[in-house]
Protein backbone atom coordinates (compact mmCIF):
# COMPACT_ATOMS: atom_id res chain seq x y z
CA UNK A 1 0.00 0.00 0.00
CA UNK A 2 1.30 3.54 -1.17
CA UNK A 3 2.13 6.27 1.44
CA UNK A 4 0.81 9.12 1.10
CA UNK A 5 3.24 10.46 3.93
CA UNK A 6 5.62 11.87 1.59
CA UNK A 7 3.46 13.71 -1.05
CA UNK A 8 1.85 15.44 1.67
CA UNK A 9 4.95 16.51 3.16
CA UNK A 10 6.28 18.16 0.06
CA UNK A 11 2.46 19.60 -0.89
CA UNK A 12 3.02 21.13 2.90
CA UNK A 13 6.84 22.64 1.83
CA UNK A 14 5.63 23.76 -1.39
CA UNK A 15 2.37 25.41 0.42
CA UNK A 16 4.55 27.09 2.96
CA UNK A 17 7.81 27.99 0.63
CA UNK A 18 5.39 28.84 -2.49
CA UNK A 19 4.78 32.71 -2.21
CA UNK A 20 8.65 33.61 -0.90
CA UNK A 21 10.02 32.06 -3.60
CA UNK A 22 7.86 33.09 -6.18
CA UNK A 23 6.38 30.19 -7.56
CA UNK A 24 2.72 30.83 -9.14
CA UNK A 25 0.44 32.53 -7.42
CA UNK A 26 -3.10 33.77 -8.33
CA UNK A 27 -3.23 37.18 -9.07
CA UNK A 28 0.45 39.43 -9.73
CA UNK A 29 2.89 39.35 -7.59
CA UNK A 30 4.54 41.81 -5.97
CA UNK A 31 7.89 43.29 -6.30
CA UNK A 32 10.83 41.63 -4.06
CA UNK A 33 14.55 42.67 -3.44
CA UNK A 34 16.43 39.77 -4.94
CA UNK A 35 20.74 39.52 -4.09
CA UNK A 36 23.05 38.33 -6.58
CA UNK A 37 26.67 38.43 -7.43
CA UNK A 38 27.59 39.03 -11.04
CA UNK A 39 31.15 38.16 -11.02
CA UNK A 40 32.95 35.14 -9.83
CA UNK A 41 35.19 32.53 -10.60
CA UNK A 42 35.22 28.70 -10.33
CA UNK A 43 37.89 26.16 -12.09
CA UNK A 44 36.78 26.53 -15.25
CA UNK A 45 39.18 29.35 -15.18
CA UNK A 46 41.62 30.81 -12.26
CA UNK A 47 39.08 29.80 -9.30
CA UNK A 48 39.62 27.62 -6.83
CA UNK A 49 37.07 24.90 -6.19
CA UNK A 50 34.56 23.18 -8.67
CA UNK A 51 31.14 24.85 -10.24
CA UNK A 52 28.86 23.42 -8.40
CA UNK A 53 30.47 24.16 -5.03
CA UNK A 54 30.56 27.76 -5.82
CA UNK A 55 27.26 27.98 -6.61
CA UNK A 56 25.90 26.02 -3.71
CA UNK A 57 28.22 28.26 -1.56
CA UNK A 58 26.14 31.27 -2.40
CA UNK A 59 22.63 29.61 -2.40
CA UNK A 60 23.21 28.41 0.89
CA UNK A 61 24.53 32.17 2.09
CA UNK A 62 21.04 33.41 0.76
CA UNK A 63 21.92 35.16 -2.68
CA UNK A 64 18.74 34.40 -5.52
CA UNK A 65 21.14 34.72 -8.17
CA UNK A 66 24.49 34.16 -9.26
CA UNK A 67 26.59 34.46 -12.62
CA UNK A 68 29.81 32.18 -12.74
CA UNK A 69 32.01 34.70 -15.21
CA UNK A 70 34.56 32.91 -16.63
CA UNK A 71 37.74 34.59 -18.49
CA UNK A 72 37.32 34.06 -22.35
CA UNK A 73 35.16 30.89 -21.85
CA UNK A 74 31.86 29.73 -21.12
CA UNK A 75 31.33 26.50 -19.36
CA UNK A 76 30.12 24.43 -21.59
CA UNK A 77 31.18 21.17 -23.60
CA UNK A 78 34.49 19.06 -22.40
CA UNK A 79 36.91 20.15 -19.70
CA UNK A 80 38.64 17.84 -17.55
CA UNK A 81 41.52 18.90 -14.81
CA UNK A 82 43.97 17.98 -12.79
CA UNK A 83 43.35 16.91 -9.63
CA UNK A 84 46.44 17.73 -7.82
CA UNK A 85 46.41 21.23 -9.72
CA UNK A 86 42.99 21.70 -8.51
CA UNK A 87 44.07 20.99 -5.06
CA UNK A 88 47.56 23.12 -5.39
CA UNK A 89 45.44 25.81 -6.19
CA UNK A 90 42.93 26.10 -3.29
CA UNK A 91 45.98 24.72 -0.70
CA UNK A 92 42.63 22.28 0.04
CA UNK A 93 41.42 18.49 -0.94
CA UNK A 94 38.53 19.92 -2.56
CA UNK A 95 37.87 16.69 -4.37
CA UNK A 96 36.81 14.76 -1.14
CA UNK A 97 34.69 18.22 -0.47
CA UNK A 98 32.75 17.91 -3.62
CA UNK A 99 32.33 14.39 -3.34
CA UNK A 100 31.01 14.36 0.35
CA UNK A 101 28.44 17.38 -0.70
CA UNK A 102 27.57 15.84 -4.33
CA UNK A 103 27.93 11.65 -4.02
CA UNK A 104 30.21 9.63 -5.76
CA UNK A 105 27.75 8.95 -8.65
CA UNK A 106 27.47 12.53 -9.87
CA UNK A 107 31.63 13.29 -9.51
CA UNK A 108 33.34 11.78 -12.64
CA UNK A 109 37.45 11.29 -12.97
CA UNK A 110 39.53 9.43 -14.92
CA UNK A 111 43.40 8.19 -14.66
CA UNK A 112 45.36 9.51 -18.05
CA UNK A 113 49.26 8.99 -17.55
CA UNK A 114 49.17 8.19 -13.73
CA UNK A 115 47.52 11.59 -13.05
CA UNK A 116 43.72 11.93 -11.73
CA UNK A 117 41.83 13.93 -13.54
CA UNK A 118 38.23 15.54 -12.72
CA UNK A 119 35.74 16.24 -14.93
CA UNK A 120 34.42 19.79 -14.95
CA UNK A 121 30.45 20.11 -15.10
CA UNK A 122 29.38 22.64 -17.55
CA UNK A 123 26.66 24.87 -16.00
CA UNK A 124 23.58 23.02 -18.37
CA UNK A 125 24.26 20.02 -16.57
CA UNK A 126 24.68 21.38 -12.90
CA UNK A 127 22.21 24.30 -12.77
CA UNK A 128 19.04 22.10 -12.50
CA UNK A 129 20.56 20.57 -9.57
CA UNK A 130 21.19 23.76 -7.60
CA UNK A 131 18.21 26.56 -8.91
CA UNK A 132 15.16 26.80 -7.04
CA UNK A 133 11.91 28.69 -9.12
CA UNK A 134 11.66 32.21 -7.73
CA UNK A 135 14.29 30.84 -5.51
CA UNK A 136 18.18 30.71 -6.33
CA UNK A 137 19.15 31.23 -10.11
CA UNK A 138 22.46 30.81 -12.25
CA UNK A 139 22.80 33.21 -14.77
CA UNK A 140 25.77 32.11 -18.09
CA UNK A 141 28.69 34.81 -17.88
CA UNK A 142 31.72 35.33 -19.39
CA UNK A 143 34.75 37.69 -18.01
CA UNK A 144 35.61 39.17 -21.43
CA UNK A 145 39.27 39.96 -20.66
CA UNK A 146 41.13 41.87 -23.18
CA UNK A 147 43.95 44.75 -23.01
CA UNK A 148 44.76 47.67 -24.81
CA UNK A 149 47.66 49.98 -24.55
CA UNK A 150 49.16 47.61 -21.90
CA UNK A 151 46.33 48.38 -19.72
CA UNK A 152 43.23 45.95 -19.20
CA UNK A 153 39.90 45.90 -20.30
CA UNK A 154 37.52 43.65 -18.73
CA UNK A 155 33.88 43.66 -18.79
CA UNK A 156 31.56 41.03 -17.24
CA UNK A 157 28.98 39.83 -20.00
CA UNK A 158 25.31 38.62 -17.73
CA UNK A 159 22.90 36.64 -19.87
CA UNK A 160 24.91 35.64 -23.18
CA UNK A 161 24.16 32.64 -25.16
CA UNK A 162 27.23 32.77 -27.26
CA UNK A 163 31.10 33.25 -26.51
CA UNK A 164 32.68 36.57 -26.98
CA UNK A 165 36.01 37.23 -27.61
CA UNK A 166 37.98 39.76 -26.67
CA UNK A 167 37.51 42.64 -29.68
CA UNK A 168 40.53 44.60 -29.06
CA UNK A 169 41.67 48.15 -30.63
CA UNK A 170 44.41 50.13 -30.84
CA UNK A 171 43.19 52.51 -28.08
CA UNK A 172 41.77 51.65 -24.38
CA UNK A 173 38.66 53.78 -25.54
CA UNK A 174 38.32 52.14 -29.14
CA UNK A 175 38.84 48.70 -27.21
CA UNK A 176 35.89 49.27 -24.74
CA UNK A 177 34.11 50.31 -27.49
CA UNK A 178 34.57 47.62 -29.54
CA UNK A 179 33.97 45.28 -26.72
CA UNK A 180 30.64 46.66 -25.58
CA UNK A 181 29.66 46.76 -29.62
CA UNK A 182 29.89 43.28 -29.07
CA UNK A 183 27.68 42.39 -26.51
CA UNK A 184 24.85 44.69 -27.96
CA UNK A 185 25.50 43.01 -31.84
CA UNK A 186 24.55 39.62 -30.45
CA UNK A 187 21.55 40.49 -27.66
CA UNK A 188 20.26 42.21 -30.85
CA UNK A 189 21.11 39.15 -33.11
CA UNK A 190 19.38 36.75 -30.45
CA UNK A 191 16.45 38.91 -28.87
CA UNK A 192 17.90 38.47 -25.90
CA UNK A 193 19.00 41.54 -23.22
CA UNK A 194 22.98 41.12 -21.89
CA UNK A 195 24.05 43.72 -19.55
CA UNK A 196 27.58 43.83 -19.95
CA UNK A 197 29.54 45.89 -16.87
CA UNK A 198 33.67 47.36 -16.89
CA UNK A 199 34.92 45.97 -13.75
CA UNK A 200 37.70 46.78 -11.33
CA UNK A 201 38.59 49.89 -13.31
CA UNK A 202 41.51 50.79 -10.83
CA UNK A 203 43.40 47.47 -11.06
CA UNK A 204 46.84 48.43 -12.68
CA UNK A 205 44.79 51.83 -12.29
CA UNK A 206 44.16 50.86 -16.28
CA UNK A 207 40.86 53.33 -17.03
CA UNK A 208 40.77 56.60 -16.37
CA UNK A 209 37.50 58.54 -15.53
CA UNK A 210 37.94 60.66 -19.00
CA UNK A 211 37.82 57.27 -20.63
CA UNK A 212 35.21 55.80 -18.91
CA UNK A 213 33.12 59.06 -19.29
CA UNK A 214 33.91 59.05 -23.23
CA UNK A 215 32.25 55.91 -24.20
CA UNK A 216 29.03 56.74 -23.85
CA UNK A 217 27.51 52.77 -24.21
CA UNK A 218 29.61 52.08 -20.75
CA UNK A 219 26.39 52.58 -18.43
CA UNK A 220 27.61 49.76 -15.79
CA UNK A 221 30.56 49.42 -13.64
CA UNK A 222 31.97 48.31 -10.37
CA UNK A 223 31.54 50.79 -7.61
CA UNK A 224 32.84 48.21 -4.95
CA UNK A 225 34.79 45.07 -5.11
CA UNK A 226 35.32 42.35 -3.13
CA UNK A 227 39.10 41.72 -4.71
CA UNK A 228 41.92 42.77 -3.00
CA UNK A 229 43.76 44.14 -5.92
CA UNK A 230 41.45 46.97 -6.95
CA UNK A 231 42.94 50.27 -5.28
CA UNK A 232 39.47 50.95 -4.66
CA UNK A 233 40.39 54.65 -2.22
CA UNK A 234 43.29 54.94 -5.24
CA UNK A 235 46.35 56.74 -3.88
CA UNK A 236 48.26 60.04 -4.05
CA UNK A 237 47.89 59.75 -7.90
CA UNK A 238 44.94 58.18 -8.58
CA UNK A 239 41.53 58.62 -7.73
CA UNK A 240 39.47 56.38 -5.43
CA UNK A 241 36.86 54.24 -7.79
CA UNK A 242 33.70 56.04 -5.89
CA UNK A 243 35.41 59.65 -6.60
CA UNK A 244 35.55 58.24 -10.40
CA UNK A 245 32.04 57.75 -10.41
CA UNK A 246 31.16 61.55 -9.74
CA UNK A 247 33.87 62.27 -12.21
CA UNK A 248 31.94 60.32 -15.00
CA UNK A 249 28.76 61.26 -14.29
CA UNK A 250 29.31 65.05 -13.79
CA UNK A 251 30.95 64.84 -17.46
CA UNK A 252 28.58 63.08 -19.26
CA UNK A 253 25.49 65.09 -17.87
CA UNK A 254 27.34 68.28 -17.44
CA UNK A 255 29.22 68.43 -20.23
CA UNK A 256 27.93 65.76 -22.83
CA UNK A 257 24.29 65.92 -22.44
CA UNK A 258 24.88 61.93 -21.62
CA UNK A 259 23.32 59.15 -19.22
CA UNK A 260 25.20 58.91 -16.29
CA UNK A 261 27.08 55.19 -15.28
CA UNK A 262 25.75 53.32 -12.25
CA UNK A 263 27.37 51.17 -9.87
CA UNK A 264 27.52 47.66 -8.72
CA UNK A 265 29.04 46.00 -6.28
CA UNK A 266 30.40 42.26 -6.44
CA UNK A 267 33.13 39.37 -5.04
CA UNK A 268 34.82 38.76 -8.04
CA UNK A 269 35.59 35.44 -6.03
CA UNK A 270 38.31 33.49 -6.77
CA UNK A 271 39.11 31.62 -3.28
CA UNK A 272 36.77 29.68 -1.57
CA UNK A 273 38.86 28.03 1.49
CA UNK A 274 39.29 29.01 4.71
CA UNK A 275 40.32 32.58 5.63
CA UNK A 276 40.24 33.49 1.77
CA UNK A 277 37.07 32.60 1.10
CA UNK A 278 35.17 35.91 -0.84
CA UNK A 279 31.51 34.76 -0.72
CA UNK A 280 29.89 37.53 0.43
CA UNK A 281 31.95 40.85 0.35
CA UNK A 282 29.56 42.42 -2.54
CA UNK A 283 26.66 42.39 -4.09
CA UNK A 284 23.73 43.73 -5.70
CA UNK A 285 19.86 43.54 -4.40
CA UNK A 286 17.56 44.14 -6.92
CA UNK A 287 13.86 44.82 -7.30
CA UNK A 288 11.82 42.52 -9.60
CA UNK A 289 8.61 40.45 -9.61
CA UNK A 290 10.41 37.47 -11.12
CA UNK A 291 13.39 35.73 -10.64
CA UNK A 292 14.22 35.38 -14.06
CA UNK A 293 17.32 36.36 -16.38
CA UNK A 294 15.11 38.99 -18.11
CA UNK A 295 13.45 40.76 -15.23
CA UNK A 296 16.46 41.03 -13.50
CA UNK A 297 18.53 42.26 -16.62
CA UNK A 298 15.52 44.76 -16.92
CA UNK A 299 15.14 45.92 -13.32
CA UNK A 300 18.89 46.80 -13.81
CA UNK A 301 18.39 48.56 -16.98
CA UNK A 302 15.23 50.22 -14.96
CA UNK A 303 17.87 51.46 -12.08
CA UNK A 304 15.78 49.55 -9.85
CA UNK A 305 18.66 47.92 -7.67
CA UNK A 306 21.64 48.78 -5.14
CA UNK A 307 24.88 47.96 -4.55
CA UNK A 308 26.11 46.96 -1.13
CA UNK A 309 29.06 45.63 1.49
CA UNK A 310 27.05 44.90 4.05
CA UNK A 311 23.99 47.58 4.20
CA UNK A 312 20.49 46.29 3.16
CA UNK A 313 18.04 48.59 2.62
CA UNK A 314 14.21 48.08 3.73
CA UNK A 315 12.97 50.68 1.68
CA UNK A 316 14.54 52.81 -1.41
CA UNK A 317 12.11 55.30 -3.49
CA UNK A 318 12.44 58.06 -6.12
CA UNK A 319 9.77 59.80 -6.40
CA UNK A 320 9.88 62.31 -9.83
CA UNK A 321 6.53 64.41 -8.67
CA UNK A 322 7.89 64.50 -5.10
CA UNK A 323 11.28 65.26 -6.04
CA UNK A 324 12.68 63.44 -3.35
CA UNK A 325 14.77 60.33 -2.82
CA UNK A 326 13.97 58.15 0.65
CA UNK A 327 15.30 55.12 1.78
CA UNK A 328 14.92 52.87 5.10
CA UNK A 329 17.82 50.96 6.82
CA UNK A 330 17.07 47.45 7.66
CA UNK A 331 19.20 47.74 11.22
CA UNK A 332 21.44 45.20 12.67
CA UNK A 333 22.27 45.32 16.48
CA UNK A 334 24.61 48.06 17.87
CA UNK A 335 25.04 49.45 14.87
CA UNK A 336 24.47 53.13 13.39
CA UNK A 337 24.23 54.43 10.29
CA UNK A 338 25.33 57.62 8.11
CA UNK A 339 23.16 58.43 5.04
CA UNK A 340 25.16 61.27 2.97
CA UNK A 341 23.22 62.62 -0.67
CA UNK A 342 26.12 63.47 -2.75
CA UNK A 343 25.86 65.04 -6.40
CA UNK A 344 27.23 68.04 -8.46
CA UNK A 345 25.30 71.51 -8.77
CA UNK A 346 24.29 73.23 -12.04
CA UNK A 347 27.21 75.67 -12.50
CA UNK A 348 29.35 74.00 -11.11
CA UNK A 349 32.91 74.96 -11.06
CA UNK A 350 34.03 72.92 -14.09
CA UNK A 351 38.43 73.50 -14.09
CA UNK A 352 40.37 70.33 -13.80
CA UNK A 353 44.01 69.99 -13.46
CA UNK A 354 46.25 67.15 -15.01
CA UNK A 355 48.08 65.09 -12.30
CA UNK A 356 51.69 65.88 -12.95
CA UNK A 357 55.47 63.66 -12.37
CA UNK A 358 58.14 64.97 -10.58
CA UNK A 359 59.43 67.00 -13.84
CA UNK A 360 55.97 68.48 -14.51
CA UNK A 361 55.07 66.08 -17.25
CA UNK A 362 51.31 65.31 -17.19
CA UNK A 363 49.99 61.80 -16.13
CA UNK A 364 47.70 59.43 -18.32
CA UNK A 365 45.55 59.56 -15.09
CA UNK A 366 41.92 60.85 -13.83
CA UNK A 367 42.90 64.60 -13.66
CA UNK A 368 41.91 66.62 -10.47
CA UNK A 369 38.37 68.31 -10.34
CA UNK A 370 37.09 71.12 -7.80
CA UNK A 371 35.62 70.00 -4.61
CA UNK A 372 32.17 71.25 -6.42
CA UNK A 373 32.11 67.58 -8.30
CA UNK A 374 30.30 65.29 -6.21
CA UNK A 375 29.86 67.37 -3.23
CA UNK A 376 27.93 66.41 0.03
CA UNK A 377 24.69 67.69 -0.23
CA UNK A 378 23.20 66.38 2.95
CA UNK A 379 23.95 63.92 6.02
CA UNK A 380 21.39 62.44 7.78
CA UNK A 381 22.07 59.94 11.25
CA UNK A 382 19.56 57.25 11.73
CA UNK A 383 17.88 54.44 9.96
CA UNK A 384 15.83 56.72 7.70
CA UNK A 385 16.90 59.47 5.17
CA UNK A 386 15.41 61.80 2.92
CA UNK A 387 16.58 64.06 0.22
CA UNK A 388 13.96 66.56 -1.31
CA UNK A 389 15.79 67.79 -4.79
CA UNK A 390 16.05 71.64 -5.11
CA UNK A 391 16.40 71.68 -9.16
CA UNK A 392 19.71 72.49 -9.60
CA UNK A 393 21.45 69.58 -8.79
CA UNK A 394 22.62 67.47 -11.88
CA UNK A 395 22.27 64.20 -10.40
CA UNK A 396 22.10 62.54 -6.64
CA UNK A 397 22.91 59.47 -5.57
CA UNK A 398 23.41 58.39 -1.50
CA UNK A 399 25.77 56.39 0.56
CA UNK A 400 24.95 54.68 3.47
CA UNK A 401 27.67 53.79 6.08
CA UNK A 402 27.49 51.83 9.17
CA UNK A 403 29.68 52.00 12.13
CA UNK A 404 31.13 48.44 11.74
CA UNK A 405 33.08 47.18 9.38
CA UNK A 406 31.57 44.31 6.81
CA UNK A 407 31.41 40.80 7.60
CA UNK A 408 34.74 40.44 4.89
CA UNK A 409 36.59 43.59 5.08
CA UNK A 410 38.23 44.15 1.87
CA UNK A 411 41.01 46.76 2.76
CA UNK A 412 41.95 48.32 6.25
CA UNK A 413 39.42 50.61 7.87
CA UNK A 414 36.16 49.63 5.48
CA UNK A 415 32.87 50.34 6.90
CA UNK A 416 29.44 48.55 5.36
CA UNK A 417 28.04 50.52 2.53
CA UNK A 418 25.66 50.46 0.12
CA UNK A 419 24.98 52.73 -2.81
CA UNK A 420 22.25 54.22 -4.57
CA UNK A 421 22.07 55.34 -8.23
CA UNK A 422 21.98 58.61 -9.77
CA UNK A 423 18.79 60.28 -9.77
CA UNK A 424 17.07 63.20 -10.91
CA UNK A 425 19.13 63.88 -14.26
CA UNK A 426 17.95 65.28 -16.92
CA UNK A 427 19.11 65.03 -20.53
CA UNK A 428 17.91 68.27 -22.45
CA UNK A 429 16.37 68.50 -25.63
CA UNK A 430 15.07 65.13 -27.61
CA UNK A 431 17.87 62.94 -25.91
CA UNK A 432 15.19 63.76 -22.30
CA UNK A 433 13.14 60.59 -23.61
CA UNK A 434 16.23 58.46 -22.84
CA UNK A 435 15.85 59.38 -18.79
CA UNK A 436 14.24 56.03 -17.38
CA UNK A 437 12.12 56.02 -14.24
CA UNK A 438 14.71 55.47 -11.51
CA UNK A 439 13.50 53.43 -8.80
CA UNK A 440 9.67 55.73 -9.62
CA UNK A 441 7.33 55.60 -6.59
CA UNK A 442 4.38 53.17 -8.59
Amino acid sequence: MMSLAKPIFLFAVLSLFGSSLGLAQEGSPAPRWFKGNLHAHSLWSDGDDYPEMVADRYRQRGYHFLVLSEHNVLSQGPRWMSVAAANKRSGQDGLTAYRKRFGEDWVETRTEKDDLQVRLKPLGEFRHHLEVSGGFLMIQGEEITDRSESRQVHYIATNLHELIKPQGGKTVRETMERNLAAVEEQAKRLGRPILAHHIHPNTGYSITGEEMAAVTRERYFEVASGHGGVNQLGDKTHVGIERMWDIINTIRIGEMNEAPARGLAADDSHNFFGMNNSVGRGWIMVRSVFLTPESIIKAIEAGDFYASTGVTLKELRYSPEASTLELEIEPQKETQYKTRFLGTRKGYNATREPVRDEKGKPLPVTQRYSEEVGRVLATVEGTKAVYRLTGDELYVRAVVEASRAPEKPTYQGQKAQAWTQPVGWKLSGDRNKERTGTLVDK
